[in-house]
């Protein structure tokens, strides 16, 4: 069996991360207000809404992004499997390791592919060129691009298409064995064509975790979403299958956001 880089999280029940009456504040403003939420084990869970509207900054705290942020104050619960993410004992590196993330803009470290796979396990103390080799070429076929760059490992990251790096920096976060991906608007700088590879990446992903992603294209909410949760003004309005949610929303604002009265 396979001996993981770093302790992962006990994700033994069906709940993959839990929120109970959070509440975040930047300074004197309230910018999440008593989210109750629960996102499930091996799916893919859409956040929509408008800008602004606290999407964002939620999954920033489910692996203390926000910790970074001067004024930065979280109240409430926050749980992966059972583990508290805000106690004191809670290891960073730990859970920054389980929960990666994905970022807006692709952001390819300024070395080459093989480097840009290789930085995390190298980070966590694998130094074995041929387990390198390994990790490196299982991450890229992970992220669906193992034929498209295993002759070019060598050279810069940077002279990948926009498409390419986005899907290199997938394959980076897959390099430390996640169990949780979190995705903010990954596919909102992209083509077409490139953002429907990544959406179709992220259907074969959560077949082994959990995906969380922001998005403003609610079509790739409906497309690839099992559950969507719909946020207005720093609070969750409604959150279910994506399937009931588009189609009977409970929420009059919700209603009018899916149809375009509102945002």
């Amino acid at each position: 069996m396979k001996k993981h880089i770093i302790e992962q999280f006990d994700l033994s029940g069906d709940i993959a991360v839990s929120v109970k009456e959070m509440n975040l504040y930047y300074g004197s403003f309230h910018a999440l207000k008593s989210i109750y939420m629960d996102f499930p084990k091996n799916k893919l869970t859409a956040l929509i809404g408008p800008s602004g509207c606290g999407k964002s900054t939620l999954i920033k705290s489910l692996n203390r992004m926000n910790d970074l942020i001067e004024g930065c104050k979280i109240t409430g619960e926050i749980k992966i499997g059972n583990t508290d993410v805000y106690a004191r004992k809670t290891d960073l590196s730990r859970l920054r390791k389980n929960v990666g993330m994905v970022f807006q803009r692709p952001n390819p470290l300024a070395m080459s592919v093989y480097d840009n796979i290789a930085y995390g396990p190298r980070t966590f103390g694998i130094r074995a060129k041929s387990e390198l080799d390994g990790i490196v070429e299982s991450s890229l076929k992970g992220a669906a691009m193992w034929d498209e760059v295993k002759d070019r490992l060598n050279k810069s990251a940077l002279g990948l298409s926009g498409g390419q790096q986005q899907r290199l920096c997938i394959a980076r976060a897959l390099s430390v064995e996640p169990q949780i991906l979190l995705m903010d608007e990954p596919t909102s700088a992209l083509d077409p064509i490139s953002t429907g590879k990544i959406e179709e990446l992220c259907l074969e992903l959560k077949k082994n975790m959990t995906i969380i992603m922001v998005t403003h294209n609610m079509q790739q909410a409906f497309r690839i979403a099992d559950y969507t949760a719909y946020f207005l003004l720093g609070e969750m309005i409604e959150m279910d299958e994506t399937k009931k949610l588009f189609a009977h929303p409970q929420n009059k604002k919700t209603d009018d956001y899916i149809n375009g009265r509102f945002g």
